[in-house]
Parts: structure tokens; sequence; C-alpha cells
């Protein structure tokens, strides 16, 4: 009997909590175990840099299932160091680029197409005793291109790795090629294991000595040792010699068998014109470093008296293809090309005067290279450290071009740091190319936005 009464009370006490928690949750409905799902906005709605946008298809939180989500699709910053993170440019000609998203099935978002027409130039900066200039800052740069004053979205002075193709001229006299020989065993302590190197040299005609390998490798100090040459000797012509002349009349030849040249009237031996392939070498050397990865500066660097006679490749063509595709040309210019202000007049092309048989200073001037004169073989080995460090810290500018991107024109660039008594080494300038757009984001390396 007393068992039957508590089981009762007992049965009594459940209802009674039932029914109080059943009004509680509104009557008859189901006790919830978890929050309903957040349902995501329809992408077609959402506005790059805006997020999404109220729509009739956009659903509204009641707020009975919690807090509203803080961050919706498309509201997401970009990635740290992209170029679409860059400051947005002063005037309506720089306009950073215009994502569009692509909606696949199901209204997510399959991919984003960027049109990108982004430069980097990279520059040195030096003070009048030849010294590199440390702690340049952004807000002293000023860039343009076509005359066009351009705001600055990436600015960095971090070190690149260095991608160099090393062109030897074999075509010097015997005693520079004697003192080029010594020097080269220097070559390779300028560079880093993070280097990568490619030897080439010219006699007649330009040869791989080894492809790209590290610049520290044992491979890369045999063959610089292979790469060693005696030279040529040199050609003594004597105009008012012996030989030089036979029977003449008049000053002219009487008899053509006997001519200093058969079959000629000339009375003088002519010296035969020697050959120097160096816009070959450097045409060959230029290809294969375009096809060199991204993230890495890309240099020419020749070690020649700078004399071009007899190459297939015009310098035209050449400059054009090493502007195409961002590569410097650094020199060590030796030789006759080395003699005091011999180098220096060829330099700066003085009409009327015949010394331009050394091309090195052209090459250098167009790419935003160098080309150092050297004459002993103490100032050889220290142009190799003095050439790698200048590459090695090079300063890096980077904006937005307004100019089409497939016009194929030449582009002037112009850069300037707002400080007295300073060299400011450049590219004078570049063309662009379908390669080098896709590829114009960043170089690899974190970088530094300025905040403007």
């Amino acid at each position: 009997m007393k068992l039957g009464l508590v089981a009762a009370v007992w049965v009594g006490f459940a209802a009674g909590s039932a029914g109080a928690l059943m009004a509680q949750t509104g009557g008859g409905s189901a006790i919830p175990d978890s929050p309903r799902p957040q349902i995501l906005p329809n992408v077609g709605t959402i506005t790059p840099g805006k997020g999404a946008t109220a729509s009739s298809s956009t659903p509204v939180d009641d707020g009975a299932n919690g807090p509203a989500p803080t961050a919706t699709l498309g509201s997401t910053a970009p990635a740290a160091g992209s170029p679409a993170q860059a400051a947005t440019p002063a005037d309506a000609d720089n306009k950073a680029p215009e994502i569009t998203p692509e909606v696949g099935p199901g209204g997510r978002v399959t991919r984003l197409n960027v049109t990108v027409n982004f430069v980097q130039i990279p520059f040195t900066v030096k003070d009048k005793s030849g010294a590199l200039v440390p702690a340049i800052d952004w807000r002293e740069v000023r860039v343009s291109e076509n005359g066009l004053r351009k705001h600055i979205s990436l600015f960095t002075g971090e070190p690149y790795p260095i991608s160099v193709a090393f062109v030897i001229d074999q075509t010097l006299n015997f005693e520079v090629m004697k003192r080029v020989n010594q020097a080269l065993g220097a070559l390779q302590g300028a560079f880093t294991p993070y280097d990568e190197m490619a030897i080439y040299s010219y006699n007649n005609g330009p040869r791989l000595r080894t492809d790209y390998t590290g610049a520290q490798s044992p491979r890369i100090s045999a063959v610089i040792a292979q790469s060693k040459s005696d030279g040529r000797d040199a050609q003594l012509y004597s105009p008012d010699g012996p030989l030089s002349q036979t029977t003449t009349i008049n000053g002219q030849q009487f008899d053509p068998n006997t001519a200093p040249v058969r079959n000629s009237s000339s009375v003088f031996i002519a010296p035969p014109k020697e050959t120097h392939t160096l816009n070959d070498a450097i045409w060959m050397a230029a290809q294969s470093l375009a096809k060199r990865p991204d993230g890495r500066r890309r240099m020419i660097y020749v070690i020649s008296d700078g004399k071009e006679n007899g190459s297939t490749a015009k310098f035209k063509d050449v400059v054009h293809f090493l502007q195409t595709n961002r590569i410097a040309v650094y020199a060590t210019v030796v030789g006759d090309s080395a003699t005091p202000y011999v180098g220096w007049l060829d330099r700066y092309h003085i009409p009327f005067t015949s010394l331009r048989d050394n091309i090195l200073p052209q090459y250098a001037a167009q790419t935003g290279g160098e080309a150092i004169s050297e004459f002993r073989v103490k100032g050889m080995e220290q142009s190799f450290q003095k050439i790698a460090e200048d590459v090695r810290v090079q300063y890096t500018v980077g904006y937005y071009s307004n100019e089409p991107i497939l016009d194929g024109k030449f582009r002037t660039v112009n850069v300037m740091v707002l400080r007295p008594g300073l060299d400011i080494i450049a590219p004078k300038g570049y063309y662009p190319t379908p390669e080098n757009t896709m590829r114009s984001g960043g170089m690899g390396t974190s970088t530094t936005t300025p905040n403007q």
C-alpha cells in the first residue's frame, strides 16, 4: 500500500515538471538541442571590398539564432604582401586592379579574375664617391612613367637572390687574358650559396660552358678553371716596311701579282678585321636568363674590352630583349678600353670621335647596370665583389601603370630620390609583355607597402 502511494506521488511530480517545461518552450514544440545553422547570403549580391548587399534573396536574422556573424564573404582583407593590398593610387589614372568574381553552380565563387598592370623597377643609390647609400625612405622616392608621376604602391630594400650569366671574353690579347685568368679565382667569393650562375665564353662565337647551378658549387670552380684561355697574339703591321709595297709607278702597283694584296692596286697591307662576337654572347645568355624563375635578380656579367665585330645579333635587338625581360648588364671593362679616359669618353659618345669600340657602357646604361674599368688584377677581383653587392642591395619600387597592357610600346621610367648629391642607377624603361603582366606581383619576398 505504501509502495503504491510513493509511485503515484513520483508520477505526478514528473508530469508537473514536464508541463512546466513545455509551457516555457511554447506548448507542444520539441525541445531544441542545438542552434539552427547559419545560412550564407547569396554570393551574387556581393560587391568586392563592400561585402554583401541587402536584397530579397538575402536571409534576415531575426535574433533567434544567437548573435549575427561578424564577417561575410567578400569582406575578408587580401593576404599580406599581395599587390591587391597596395595603397590606393592618388589619381584617377593609377587604378588598382579590378577584381571580378566568377559565380559557379550553387552560388559559390569559383575563381577571381584579377586584371593587373603592376610594374617593379629595381634601382641603386650612390653618393658622389660611388658608395652605396643605405636607409632610403619611400617618402623620398619619386617615380614617373612616360613623364607621368606614379603613385608608389610597393617599396622595399630587401635583398634578392641573383641569377647571373657570366660571360668571358677570350678574344683579349695574351697579356690582358693572363691578368683576367688570375682574377677569375675570386669570382665565386662575390656570390652567395643562394645565387645561381651559368658561364659563357666567346671567341669566334659564343659557347655555353655550364648551365645554371649553385654559384659556390664545385662545378662552377671546375668550369672557371676550364674557361681560362691563352688569348690572342697581337697583330703587328707596318705600312711602310720592305714588304708593304713593291714595284710602283706614280703611286700605283705596276704588277698586281707582286702587290701586297694579290690582284689589288693598293700599296699598303691592310690588317684583317678581328672577330669579337659580343652581341651574340649577350644574346645567348639573355635567352637562357629570361627563363629563370621569378623572385630573382637577373643579370649578365661580362668581363671584356667591349669590342664588337662579326656578330649576327644587332645591338638594338639585344637591348630590346633585355629591356623586355628585365635583365641588367654589368661589366668589368679590361684591356685598352680600361685605360684612363678611353672608357669614360666612350660613355658619352662624343661626336666626330672614333672611341666607339667599347659598347659595354651602352648596354649598362640602357638596362640599369654598370660598367667598371679595371686594369690591374686586384682591381678586377674587387670589381666582382662590388658589382655583386650593388645588385644585392638594390631598392625596388612598384606601381600600377595606366598604359595599355599589350600595346608593345616602350615605356620610359625615371626614378628620383629627393636628396642632393646622389646618383640613381635604374633602367631607362621596359617593354610590356603578357608573360611579365601575369607575373607582375611580388618577387617572392616580404615587402613594405607605404601607408599613404
